[in-house]
């Protein structure tokens, strides 16, 4: 499904932050925390809003498009339900939905005051995310949702979103190597911290893992006395699906197994409606410019994914290269994943992302020393002929498809660049 490049929100709804808003985006200098003390101690002072029925889901790609498959096919089957993902890529609220529709402005502002006054008597105001995360937890809980479905921010363990209480089933998309300086070294290590979802008796789906992840997950399992089920295949070829490329069979595969865990009966028509109606902006998205030129937004944002966005793009445009438009932060493993892209390109542009964490576009250059290098992705769009082929002299494609990847900050920046849009970054 081909999401269009024009915003199809309210336009009023896009203005810079609140002040209620710019306090939580305050507490990003607070960092990451690996503890669950604060979150703990938050969630009490806001009445244990985190005691619903939960579907969460832990990895390292993939976790929001099998989040959003599995909150299309509940919608579909007549629930109500809760979806919280991160990190959003153009409006904060994009993170806490409710059968596809955005927590309203007044919501938002409506549960970041019983934030502040939850945090009033605490001693340290708890970290950007824990307090995202409790902010979701309190809405879902106000609004009566049938089932949440939560993505963990970034390991598993000491995730904020693992202090559900009412989990019905888990699933672990494909693990790799993310995130080191926090969750470990290894793949093993890495895996432990996921694995950390899992609750007695409550069953786990994952896909075929590295043998060292595998390893891991079973013993977890065992320890927990949790059932793992592993999806050996994914969704057949004659299922349509609302997002491209092949790996998004295996996240609709792992969707359909963790949804087949829960209490619901539901037909086999009603999953293909969720299936096809699936909307996941940001993840091999298809828009095309004022001129005509077709650019795909994808977040691939480690060598993993671009290794799947590569085979996508190869699916979709077979025998085609791509302008390339990169950027990426200094601990994604930028030069490993130019070299993967490489193929597929006919020309590169590097740009410095919306980050504190953002990699040089000059260091990067020295993989590929004939890339162009920009500042940043506004001064790109600006410019004129920027995404001619250099090389279509001796070729019929003038104006190629252009690839804008390499961290979903970048595509979100690019998003509210395309549409207009106030553009409120965030660093986790």
């Amino acid at each position: 499904m081909d999401i269009p490049c024009a915003s199809t929100h309210d336009s009023s709804l896009q203005s810079p932050a609140s002040s209620l808003l710019s306090w939580l985006f305050e507490q990003q200098l607070k960092g990451i925390s690996l503890g669950l003390e604060g979150p703990t101690a938050l969630l009490a002072a806001l009445g244990d809003p985190h005691k619903r029925p939960v579907l969460h889901i832990a990895g390292t790609n993939g976790k929001g498009s099998v989040a959003a498959f599995s909150a299309s096919i509940l919608k579909a089957a007549g629930l109500r339900v809760g979806l919280y993902t991160s990190p959003h890529l153009v409006d904060f609220r994009e993170r806490i939905q409710i059968n596809g529709e955005l927590i309203s402005l007044e919501d938002l502002e409506e549960g970041i005051r019983r934030l502040q006054s939850a945090t009033q008597s605490m001693e340290a105001v708890p970290t950007f995310f824990e307090l995202t995360t409790a902010l979701a937890f309190d809405y879902f809980a106000r609004q009566k949702c049938d089932v949440i479905v939560l993505e963990t921010g970034m390991g598993g363990r000491l995730d904020a979103t693992n202090l559900a209480a009412d989990k019905i089933a888990c699933a672990i998309t494909p693990i790799s190597m993310d995130h080191q300086e926090w969750l470990g070294s290894t793949l093993a290590e890495i895996a432990r911290e996921k694995a950390g979802i899992m609750r007695p008796g409550v069953p786990v789906v994952t896909l075929p893992q590295a043998e060292e992840v595998m390893e891991v997950l079973k013993k977890e399992a065992a320890r927990v006395s949790a059932s793992l089920i592993i999806v050996d295949e994914p969704v057949a070829p004659e299922t349509q699906l609302g997002l491209a490329g092949f790996h998004q069979r295996w996240n609709a595969a792992l969707a359909l197994e963790m949804i087949e865990q829960g209490p619901w009966t539901i037909s086999k028509e009603i999953k293909q409606q969720g299936l096809e109606n699936v909307s996941w902006p940001g993840r091999f998205q298809r828009c095309l410019l004022k001129n005509g030129q077709e650019i795909i937004l994808d977040g691939a944002h480690n060598p993993a994914a671009a290794e799947q966005l590569v085979a996508t793009w190869r699916e979709v445009f077979p025998g085609k290269k791509c302008c390339l438009v990169f950027g990426s932060l200094v601990d994604k493993e930028g030069e490993k994943m130019l070299r993967i892209l490489e193929p597929i390109t006919s020309s590169i542009i590097l740009v410095s992302v919306h980050s504190p964490r953002a990699a040089s576009p000059s260091e990067l250059q020295k993989i590929v020393p004939s890339a162009m290098t920009f500042s940043s992705l506004g001064e790109v769009l600006e410019k004129k002929n920027i995404f001619v082929d250099p090389m279509s002299l001796f070729s019929s494609d003038l104006n190629p498809p252009i690839l804008l990847t390499g961290s979903l900050f970048l595509v979100g920046e690019a998003l509210a660049l395309l549409q207009g849009r106030a553009y409120l970054p965030s660093w986790q």
